[in-house]
């Protein structure tokens, strides 16, 4: 592509940002005029989700969710690993400050992040990354392996990796310690498949695993 194509490429797709959000803002305001006067007046949402960074999974718009009803976090393959600041951070503040009732871990069928953990690569910088899908894999080496379709296989170890990560955020102190003394976050494991664009529950036993966890990561005193 010439660079006075890519230049006005460039100009074209940065403007049509700022034309679809004037027209969203005017869209909103037509339905309810008040509505951005609730929305700057501070957040209440019910919801954490974390999710994937894949640019075809928006969390508001796959839930029908609006402005302020969820606190959403991502990253590549929906990971939640004690030693990333960035998702800890993001669960303490929703669970301590924020309040949510539910935590959501969703994942997606055809998750790139998965796949590679999968290849015998060297990806440089993402090997420390995905080494976490790597370890869910080996937790789970045997169910695997007795799959023998490879996309059966590939589907099912993220399944096993939203569980997984939803054991990782029952393992935090702050989950632990609200819903010992509020009754909630409830952990929930979902799954978006492409084909059909609907969820599926993984029907995660929130309860169970707060219990099977706490023989070792008990951490409801202060």
């Amino acid at each position: 592509m010439p660079h006075t194509d890519i230049t006005n490429y460039l100009r074209q797709t940065h403007e049509r940002v700022f034309e679809h959000n004037c027209q969203w803002a005017a869209d909103k305001k037509l339905k309810d005029p008040e509505f951005f006067v609730k929305l700057s007046a501070g957040q209440n949402p019910e919801y954490l989700w974390i999710g994937c960074s894949d640019s075809r999974i928006p969390a508001e718009q796959i839930t029908g969710l609006e402005p302020g009803d969820a606190f959403v976090h991502r990253n590549i393959a929906n990971l939640v690993c004690n030693t990333d600041l960035n998702v800890m951070s993001v669960i303490t503040y929703a669970v301590e400050h924020l309040q949510v009732k539910h935590i959501v871990v969703c994942g997606h069928y055809g998750c790139g992040g998965v796949k590679a953990a999968m290849t015998a690569k060297n990806l440089g910088l993402l090997n420390p990354w995905l080494r976490n899908i790597r370890d869910v894999y080996r937790l789970h080496e045997k169910e695997l392996d007795a799959i023998a379709d490879a996309e059966a296989r590939y589907n099912r170890l993220v399944e096993l990796n939203v569980y997984e990560q939803c054991r990782n955020v029952v393992k935090t102190a702050c989950v632990q310690q609200s819903y010992a003394k509020n009754k909630f976050p409830i952990v929930h494991g979902w799954v978006f498949g492409f084909n059909d664009g609907l969820l599926k529950d993984l029907k995660i036993d929130f309860e169970g695993i707060l219990k099977d966890i706490q023989k070792i990561y008990n951490l409801t005193e202060e």
